[in-house]
């Protein structure tokens, strides 16, 4: 059995798992952002209370592990940055652990069980609170280690002229620290930022989507505007990568005909002609972390059973 955690900046789901089609949600508790004595506590508990003993502890995570240190970043969670988490646990637990960014765990949950099963290549792409990724080459990361592989989301890279609708665009500033990254536009944060600069109107992304679907003439220049920022740089990334398929999580993959819209711009600005969507909703039926992170477990498990 893998126990499996998927740690964000409120709270850490849990589940057992026993392949990747059986990940059983066991419920969540608090993260203690602040304290790791607090924080190995509860990893103990859950540890106590599993059903059985598990043979890997494999956690998806709001951060990035240094893949040349292991030292970990996680921004929300201060009591884990800093550290070489893996080698602490590890030492702490008594049992072999996995941990990879909750980005690259959405990936391989879509590759695997989801989006994008049967294909080679997969890009899995958030499109939530930030925008992030992961890639999955042959149902492996294509980095193990690190959790940067597929960051779209971050580098000055965001148009700031746009021919249709003409608009020009200041370059935002980027909670990484750089201005002008599609983190910063993109994002489901970033497009309410975008409608309250192109039309001084404050929305939340929802309602922002919703009366685009509803033909809002504002709402559809901001979209407009949206999917111009984010289909070109979409479409490099799949020209770099191959990517059979690209599975979209986070708040605004919840938006069918928005999805859609985007893959059909995406697929226009692609060297190769597909005759089949490429951007498509996420399809994981179970918590996507969660899921990743038992697969990286159960890899990890043949890896040391062999």
């Amino acid at each position: 059995m893998i126990l499996c955690f998927d740690i964000g900046g409120t709270a850490i789901k849990v589940a057992e798992a026993y392949s990747a089609d059986k990940v059983i949600p066991k419920g969540r508790v608090a993260t203690p952002t602040d304290d790791f004595d607090a924080f190995v506590a509860v990893l103990k508990d859950e540890i106590d209370n599993a059903n059985t003993q598990p043979e890997v502890i494999a956690f998806s995570m709001a951060g990035v592990l240094d893949p040349e240190t292991g030292v970990a970043n996680m921004a929300n969670i201060p009591c884990l940055t800093g550290r070489k988490l893996q080698a602490e646990l590890e030492t702490i637990l008594g049992l072999p652990v996995v941990l990879a960014n909750d980005a690259d765990c959405f990936a391989l949950a879509e590759a695997t069980v989801g989006a994008g099963r049967g294909h080679d290549v997969v890009f899995g792409l958030i499109l939530g609170t930030g925008v992030g990724g992961g890639v999955v080459v042959r149902g492996a990361l294509i980095n193990g280690a690190g959790g940067f592989a597929g960051e779209i989301g971050h580098g000055p890279i965001t148009q700031r002229i746009i021919d249709d609708p003409a608009v020009t665009l200041p370059a935002f500033e980027c909670g990484c620290g750089q201005a002008g990254c599609l983190d910063a536009i993109c994002s489901a944060r970033g497009v309410e930022r975008l409608h309250h600069h192109l039309h001084a109107i404050r929305q939340d992304s929802p309602a922002i989507v919703a009366n685009w679907e509803a033909g809002d003439p504002a709402a559809s220049q901001t979209i407009a505007v949206w999917i111009a920022l984010l289909a070109g740089p979409l479409a490099v990334m799949e020209n770099m990568l191959g990517a059979g398929i690209v599975a979209v999580g986070g708040g605004m993959s919840n938006s069918p005909a928005l999805i859609a819209a985007l893959d059909v711009a995406v697929r226009d600005r692609c060297l190769r002609r597909f005759e089949r969507p490429l951007i498509v909703p996420a399809q994981c039926p179970v918590e996507p972390g969660l899921v990743g992170a038992a697969i990286l477990g159960l890899q990890h498990y043949k890896t040391i059973a062999a």
